[in-house]
């Protein structure tokens, strides 16, 4: 059975760890995946974005497309939950979804792609489930990767592969929420300097291609006036806008035509962007 491609986001993302990731999931899987390393102040703002990004990549086809299994293991370091936050998984179409249960991850989903509600596994009732079952797994196995921090590595592969081969899985069916930020934030810096924000340019209070916004410069210790403008190659040469960029449903980028925005404002990921001039 030719089994779907596969493609990890994580923040345990050292060559050590990526080598590990990556051998295990081919061994499982039978080709390489793609591992797509999240680092940075705010992995999970980061997270967010890419996972839409990566759904919505597969819209605008013009007829079917092939299953993609989507890994997401951005760990909040809340202190939480005893062994890390639980993983879960739903299906976007016919794309599988594994992920840690991190609702900020999770929130423009619900928003923008209608998400309502997934699946939440617990590690031990799994691999026990899987023992009974059609896995060849000792009681010493079970223990060791139940009592493991590192579950991305152990668990999360063979959930995957269990789902996708269609096995009866037990999980919880858990609602998730909205979450609407009151502030506005760098979620990712591309390697032009372009600031994606983690919004619809549309979203932004006060957003009007006539108008302009007030973002702070941290370099400079104040704030300045940017121009909005529809799309990037409307923004003059050498100068900074915020526009239409090319992430989620028309979420905004805050650019610098021809430069690096993250670098003339001093932004990073997960910063404050602006407020709106009254």
């Amino acid at each position: 059975m030719t089994r779907p491609p596969v493609v990890s986001l994580t923040d345990c993302a050292d060559p050590n760890a990526l080598a590990r990731q990556s051998t295990r999931i081919a061994a499982l899987f039978g080709a390489t995946p793609t591992v797509l390393p999240l680092g940075g102040p705010d992995p999970e703002g980061a997270a967010a974005l890419t996972l839409l990004d990566l759904l919505r990549s597969t819209d605008l086809i013009g007829g079917p497309t092939q299953p993609v299994v989507v890994l997401v293991n951005i760990a909040p370091r809340d202190g939480h939950w005893p062994n890390g936050v639980p993983f879960c998984y739903f299906r976007h179409g016919h794309h599988l979804v594994i992920s840690t249960l991190s609702h900020r991850v999770l929130a423009p989903l619900v928003t923008y792609l209608g998400l309502t509600e997934v699946h939440v596994t617990d590690v031990r009732e799994v691999l026990e489930a899987a023992a009974a079952g059609w896995a060849e797994l000792t009681p010493a196995e079970i223990e060791e990767m139940a009592r493991t921090q590192f579950r991305s590595l152990w668990y999360v592969p063979l959930l995957a592969r269990w789902l996708a081969d269609g096995r009866e899985v037990p999980a919880v069916p858990t609602a998730v929420d909205q979450i609407v930020a009151d502030d506005v934030r760098v979620a990712v810096v591309d390697n032009f300097g372009n600031c994606k924000l983690d919004r619809p340019a549309a979203e932004l209070p006060g957003y009007d291609t006539t108008k302009a916004l007030l973002v702070h410069n941290r370099h400079q210790g104040r704030d300045v006036q940017v121009r909005c403008y529809d799309r990037l190659p409307d923004v003059p040469y050498g100068e900074p806008g915020i526009t239409v960029g090319s992430s989620g449903v028309g979420f905004a980028e805050l650019v610098v035509r021809g430069g690096s925005a993250a670098e003339v404002f001093g932004l990073n990921q997960g910063d404050q962007v602006f407020r709106l001039i009254s």
